[in-house]
C-alpha cells in the first residue's frame, strides 16, 4: 500500500511544524514519495499558491501517483540528490534515510536544493527492541530499514551532514494504523509513561519518531523566513 494509511498522520506533523514557525512555504519537493498521498493532503490544506513536486526512485510508485496529479502537484522519476536545476523553499525526506544504504553521502547531495528540510526518522532504538531478541530484525522484516535512530543519533547525523537543525519534536508513531495486537497493548504504557517523561519513554519503551525542522548550509538559520 505505499504506506497510504499513514499519509494523513505524516501531513498531520508536517502542518503542526510549519505553524510553529510561521512558515508559508510556496514550493514544496518531497523525497521518495511514494505514491504521493502526502503531498496530495498538503495542498488540500495548504495556501492554494503552493506548488508540489514528488520525486521517488521507484517507477510503480511514481506511476501510481499519477493519478493524484493537477496543475499545482506533479511528480517526477528521479534521485532529487541529482536534479542540479531543483530548488525548493522546503525539501521533505519522511521516514527515507533510515532505507539509504549511505545516508551520509545521500543527505549531503540533497542540501543545494532546499531552503529548508524537515526530516522524519523513526526512533527503533529503544531498550525494549535492543533487549528483545529479534527486536531489531522485526523492524527491519517489517519495514526494511538499513539503520536505526535514537533522537541523539538522528540530530547528531544532520549536523554531521552540514544542516542546521532548528527544532525538533517527537511524533506518536503510536497513534499509527496497526494490525499487531502487541503495538496496540502497548499503547497505553508509551502514553502514560511518556506523560511522565518523553525521553525516558521514547528510550524505553520507542513507539515514537522525531521530526526534525533544519536550515541548509546555504541560507542563515532563522525560523521565520516565508
Amino acid at each position: 500500500s505505499w504506506h497510504v494509511e499513514e499519509s494523513p498522520w505524516k501531513a498531520a506533523q508536517v502542518l503542526r511544524m510549519l505553524a510553529r514557525h510561521q512558515l508559508h512555504p510556496r514550493t514544496i519537493g518531497e523525497v521518495g514519495c511514494g505514491v504521493g498521498e502526502v503531498l496530495k493532503q498538503l495542498q488540500e490544506q495548504m495556501e492554494d499558491t503552493c506548488q508540489f513536486w514528488g520525486y521517488d526512485i521507484s517507477p510503480q510508485a511514481i506511476e501510481l501517483a499519477q493519478s493524484r496529479a493537477n496543475d499545482r502537484l506533479r511528480f517526477k522519476l528521479a534521485d532529487l540528490g541529482k536534479e542540479r536545476s531543483a530548488s525548493f523553499d522546503l525539501v521533505l525526506m519522511l521516514d527515507v534515510v533510515e532505507h539509504v544504504e549511505n545516508p551520509f553521502d545521500f543527505l549531503r547531495a540533497l542540501t543545494p536544493v532546499g531552503d529548508y528540510f524537515l526530516m522524519h526518522f523513526p526512533l527503533d532504538l529503544s531498550v525494549q527492541t535492543i533487549l528483545r531478541r529479534n527486536g531489531l530484525l522485526s523492524v527491519r522484516e517489517a519495514f526494511g530499514h538499513l539503520h536505526y535512530y535514537s533522537k541523539e543519533l538522528a540530530l547528531q547525523t544532520l549536523k554531521e551532514t552540514g544542516y542546521e537543525v532548528l527544532d525538533h519534536f517527537y511524533t506518536p508513531r503510536i497513534d499509527l494504523p496497526t494490525h499487531l495486537p502487541k503495538r496496540r497493548l502497548m499503547r497505553l504504557p508509551r502514553k502514560l509513561l511518556y506523560a511522565l517523561n518523553p525521553d525516558v519513554a521514547v528510550r524505553v519503551l520507542g513507539g515514537w519518531g522525531l521530526l526534525a525542522l533544519c536550515a541548509a548550509p546555504h541560507r542563515p538559520a532563522t525560523s521565520q523566513a516565508r
